[in-house]
């Protein structure tokens, strides 16, 4: 149990959350932030579908970051309603991170944001800079007059603007040795030090120990999920939904040998997106589940036995009823 040192300070607990466009870095400096996998890391834009909570617990502080889908310009359904999940969360945290890649410069989707964040008055905003190690210094001064410009002209006032190396600290939280994850870590610190003083005054929302509040189930879904988008071609992102149908212990096991059999689905769109999900002689999919399976025993403490259907919904992105089924 970790204790305050100063008791003259008041504990302060809320929500933050961080928007940008698609991949803009969000979900790994959550789980740098964290310091555990909560939120999916995918190099494919666009692949967060959930609200996820990762949950920072200090001693004078708790802080809980929502990571939602990034916004972008709706083309189905299931955007408009992805679209709709972002606007309700900004009006509900109180302190917004605006991600922005370092290695890219700002484009019309950054402006397309900070232009609804603008929208946003009471809520502060901080602006950081991700993905700080793919650039070199002059780069990123740069990037940071560029952000800075960017809010004098839409009238938002950045209470910060920060540089982080999320992918340093995501190493630093696995191997603390080594300056670049040592340097990451700091940087990841320095940001949840920033994003303290802006939350409002309360005890903690969440018990200690608790890292994210997500059902288990969803969790577990969104870890296949991953990992069956690792390596599909571009047009698969998008069309891969995963529902687990079930999670029961194995019975008959005995105490110190205990067996978690997960029965999931791995919905897509067409007849012919199938093949691609399983691959030759099904070795794709195999490789899919023996990825998640190791994933989803370091989540939840226990050897599992995964199984896994490919099933086709048709297109699922654009009917409200499959959406429904699916989670949407």
């Amino acid at each position: 149990m970790s204790v305050r040192t100063d008791s003259s300070a008041p504990h302060r607990a809320g929500f933050a959350c961080f928007v940008g466009r698609p991949n803009a870095g969000k979900s790994t400096l959550t789980n740098a932030l964290v310091g555990t996998k909560v939120a999916i890391t995918s190099n494919r834009p666009q692949t967060t579908r959930h609200t996820v909570r990762g949950i920072v617990h200090r001693p004078e502080a708790q802080l809980v970051l929502v990571d939602t889908p990034g916004l972008h310009k709706p083309r189905t359904l299931l955007g408009e309603r992805l679209n709709d999940v972002v606007r309700t969360t900004w009006s509900e945290v109180d302190v917004i991170g605006f991600c922005l890649p370092a290695d890219q410069k700002l484009g019309p989707g950054d402006r397309y944001i900070a232009a609804e964040l603008a929208g946003i008055k009471k809520t502060p905003k901080v602006a950081i800079v991700t993905k700080t190690d793919l650039v070199d210094s002059k780069t990123l001064a740069t990037q940071l007059l560029a952000i800075d410009q960017l809010g004098r002209d839409l009238g938002i006032e950045w209470a910060e603007i920060i540089p982080v190396s999320a992918v340093d600290a995501e190493g630093a939280a696995r191997n603390a040795s080594g300056e670049d994850g040592a340097r990451g870590a700091g940087q990841v610190s320095l940001l949840a030090d920033l994003l303290v003083p802006m939350l409002p005054e309360s005890p903690p929302l969440y018990p200690e120990g608790d890292l994210t509040d997500e059902p288990e189930q969803v969790m577990v879904a969104e870890l296949i999920r991953e990992a069956a988008l690792e390596g599909v071609r571009d047009e698969l992102p998008h069309s891969i939904a995963v529902v687990v149908e079930e999670m029961l212990p194995r019975e008959d096991r005995p105490a110190d040998k205990p067996l978690l059999d997960i029965h999931a689905n791995v919905y897509i769109e067409r007849p012919s997106q199938k093949g691609i999900i399983i691959g030759p002689k099904g070795k794709r999919l195999k490789e899919v589940g023996m990825k998640s399976r190791k994933h989803i025993e370091a989540l939840l403490g226990t050897p599992v036995f995964l199984d896994l259907h490919v099933k086709v919904a048709k297109d699922w992105q654009r009917d409200p009823k499959q959406l429904r089924k699916l989670g949407f």
